[in-house]
């Protein structure tokens, strides 16, 4: 797998001596669309084109990820999604963007929540897909039922071990979200997963990084956010399955503390919907965009 078939791929310096790996295409008003682990921006690979008919649509790779830079993480703030979200705005603007629609699935779901958080004036429309708050996240994760997480917790350990264990056996580790996570296997076909696999295994490092920092400085930012009552004043669509019924939470109540206006959709599929159910989040991505 090459890229998003229709789009123009260029590196853009986005934080001093760090470059994001960016797909463009189409032309119109701006959206930028994140992805998540343990992916790349291939995720919207069907979603992308089909918005690029009437929007510009800017596709990166996180920093950290795919072909995007992955800096080393000196003082627990490299991948803070504060930081992550200061890319995507710095992206934009070196695209002609002050203004632009964001949605993120997953890990990309944070940085998108983070800069509708930080740069209010910079996100007209928020789509957070499959994931919550990273305050929240850490709540809700009770019992034996946050056994889900389980990487959650590895991933938050102090640096050298979650980075050696993961080192050592990379494909099945990251293998085993992508095949676990997935309702509709033939979502994510061989030679996609394969690239994921490939691009994970070069960026262990990076990845745990990122991880450790919802453990540190994500939460604290989140909490400091919490109790200032910081809000998503944009219009914002979550797509998201029924986590609720396994670790029991009330997804709608929690997002909604956070977005007042908010559309909460719940999906039948899996995790990686933007594959598996492509036409749904198109749906849901042009919906949000026609709000005011």
């Amino acid at each position: 797998m090459t890229g998003i078939e229709g789009f123009t791929y260029q590196r853009v310096p986005v934080d001093g001596d760090v470059s994001l790996n960016v797909a463009v295409g189409g032309s119109g008003s701006p959206i930028v669309l994140l992805h998540g682990f343990p992916q790349t921006h291939l995720i919207w690979r069907h979603v992308a084109p089909a918005l690029a008919a009437g929007h510009q649509v800017i596709v990166p790779d996180l920093r950290g990820y795919g072909a995007s830079d992955k800096p080393a993480d000196l003082d627990g703030q490299t991948y803070s999604k504060r930081r992550m979200a200061q890319d995507v705005v710095n992206l934009a603007r070196a695209l002609g963007h002050d203004r632009f629609a964001l949605a993120g699935h997953d890990r990309g779901g944070l940085v998108a929540f983070r800069a509708g958080l930080d740069h209010p004036d910079a996100i007209t429309h928020l789509a957070p897909i499959d994931m919550l708050p990273t305050l929240d996240m850490w709540e809700v994760m009770n019992g034996v039922a946050a056994a889900v997480g389980f990487h959650l917790y590895l991933m938050a350990q102090p640096p050298g071990l979650p980075e050696r264990l993961i080192a050592a056996a990379p494909d099945a580790f990251f293998g085993h979200f992508l095949d676990t996570w997935v309702r509709r296997a033939e979502a994510i076909p061989d030679d996609v997963r394969a690239e994921y696999l490939r691009a994970s295994r070069e960026a262990v490092t990076s990845i745990v990084a990122d991880y450790r920092a919802s453990a540190g400085a994500d939460r604290e930012h989140d909490l400091a956010d919490r109790a200032a009552g910081r809000r998503l004043g944009m219009p914002v669509t979550v797509l998201q399955q029924d986590w609720g019924a396994v670790l029991p939470y009330d997804a709608v109540a929690l997002w909604g503390a956070w977005a007042p206006d908010l559309e909460h959709r719940t999906i039948t599929s899996g995790h990686f919907v933007a594959e598996e159910d492509p036409e749904l989040v198109l749906k849901a991505l042009l919906d949000l965009l026609s709000r005011a």
